[in-house]
């Protein structure tokens, strides 16, 4: 009997415990995407993998950061507030907890200098690429093209995270590199990216 109560009590805390972690996870998801929206780059730092940032510099962090929205080439803004995220299960290897977050954001490239049809046909291949995606229309009268694509977040909680969740976007070719070369390639095959 005693047993039986200290297993129900086991099972009870475990599970409250992961109720808590993927809340935590779903609020943290939705401050790094508004911290996006807003284009708050601090907010995006303190919610992005520590030892990424840190590898990288928060300088330099924030500085491409900065330059992946705003350039002298386009400005970039996410064009929807909120959107629903699909959240993975939450994976446990080792003593790390990883989610794999992806969401369908729409976002606006919006070009400094006035494109010809030659160049916005160049300007829409190359967007279909950094985007991956076909989903890529030129608005003439904006100058500026309408991107809808699949981004992909990858979640970490460690001992690194100071008890929260922290994120990879791999929209940024350099938090993807960061990534890979912080965590072994065991932990991308598991994870599936």
């Amino acid at each position: 009997m005693r047993r039986n109560i200290l297993f129900l009590c086991l099972l009870f805390t475990s599970l409250v415990s992961c109720a808590q972690s993927t809340e935590s996870l779903k609020k943290a998801m939705q401050q790094l995407y508004e911290a996006n929206y807003l284009m708050d780059f601090e907010a995006i730092a303190q919610l992005s993998y520590p030892k990424m940032v840190d590898q990288m510099g928060k300088a330099v962090f924030l500085e491409k950061t900065e330059q992946f929205y705003e350039n002298e080439t386009y400005r970039l803004r996410y064009q929807l507030q909120s959107v629903p995220f699909q959240f993975g299960p939450i994976t446990k290897i080792g003593t790390r907890s990883f989610c794999v977050v992806t969401v369908r954001i729409p976002k606006r490239y919006f070009f400094e200098a006035s494109l010809t049809a030659e160049i916005a046909a160049e300007k829409k291949t190359w967007l279909q690429q950094i985007n991956q995606t076909k989903d890529v229309t030129f608005e003439p009268n904006r100058n500026s093209f309408n991107v809808k694509m699949i981004a992909t977040f990858v979640a970490v909680y460690d001992e690194n995270t100071n008890g929260n969740w922290r994120f990879f976007n791999f929209d940024f070719p350099e938090q993807q590199t960061a990534f890979e070369i912080l965590f072994d390639q065991s932990i991308t095959t598991q994870l599936k990216l």
